[in-house]
């Protein structure tokens, strides 16, 4: 077989390429096509340091589930959660708390199957095939799995997602609709591409992009601020990836991390 996607869900055109599969390729992972590698590639030739930014992303999601964890946290809504890699929501979680409850959220076909495949063992995670830009609907489905109490406080996680929406889709409004249903004491944990960093690189892939299913739009950090509205930022506050609450001897490069991330309390 010359791909290496083991489980092809039914009316998946494998020729389209999809960010959930691109990010899935960049992060060394299995559940992608020839259209997402070879978009990935031009990807890469715009900003070579993808790989490392994907990381970065990845390892952000990690330090914020653990910082909510420290905080009381033991539920977790993981929107546009993407391709199951290596650590995830749920297996951060449930290792400090095997109690811990995640229902992830994706639209995309093989993200989903992949995702049931994981956790059909699992009573205590989910996987619901939903647009996150209908927080009517993920809210209710959420809410229908048993896993999400909405009476106690809920981590919501938008990591490396919202780049994806564009204005027309009232980004802002979105978060608000999932901050406005969760209780005092939840989180919110967000990154976002941003074009104030190498923002000839960034330029360079929104371009490739565009002939994607998932153009991006990259924002700035006064936009991706606008986002935390009825949120009290955490310290450092809205920051390259590398300098959120980083763990032992840090090396990477802030100025090229090309994401800002940043972590909220609703009071």
């Amino acid at each position: 077989m010359s791909e290496r996607v083991s489980r092809v869900p039914e009316g998946v055109d494998t020729g389209k390429p999809s960010a959930a599969r691109l990010y899935d390729y960049l992060l060394g992972g299995g559940h992608n096509f020839a259209a997402d590698r070879a978009l990935a590639e031009k990807f890469l030739r715009a900003q070579p340091n993808a790989r490392t930014i994907a990381r970065l992303n990845r390892a952000f999601l990690r330090r914020a589930v653990l910082f909510m964890m420290d905080n009381g946290i033991r539920q977790f809504l993981d929107l546009g959660s993407g391709i199951p890699t290596v650590g995830n929501v749920h297996e951060i979680a449930q290792k400090s708390d095997p109690g811990s409850r995640v229902v992830y959220v994706d639209f995309e076909e093989v993200a989903v199957a992949h995702s049931q495949l994981i956790l059909e063992n699992d009573p205590r995670a989910a996987i619901i095939q939903e647009d996150m830009t209908r927080p009517e609907a993920v809210l209710k489905a959420a809410e229908a799995s048993g896993l999400i109490d909405f009476a106690q406080p809920v981590g919501v996680l938008t990591v490396g997602v919202f780049h994806f929406v564009p204005e027309k889709a009232d980004p802002a409004s979105v978060v608000a609709a999932y901050r406005d249903a969760v209780p005092a004491g939840s989180y919110l944990a967000f990154s976002h591409f941003t074009q104030d960093l190498q923002p000839e690189e960034m330029a360079g892939i929104v371009e490739v992009m565009k002939k994607s299913q998932n153009p991006i739009f990259p924002r700035t950090r006064t936009e991706v601020e606008g986002f935390f509205s009825g949120f009290e930022l955490t310290e450092p506050g809205i920051v390259p990836l590398p300098l959120w609450r980083p763990e032992g001897t840090n090396t990477d490069d802030p100025d090229k991390a090309g994401i800002y991330g940043a972590v909220g309390r609703k009071p």
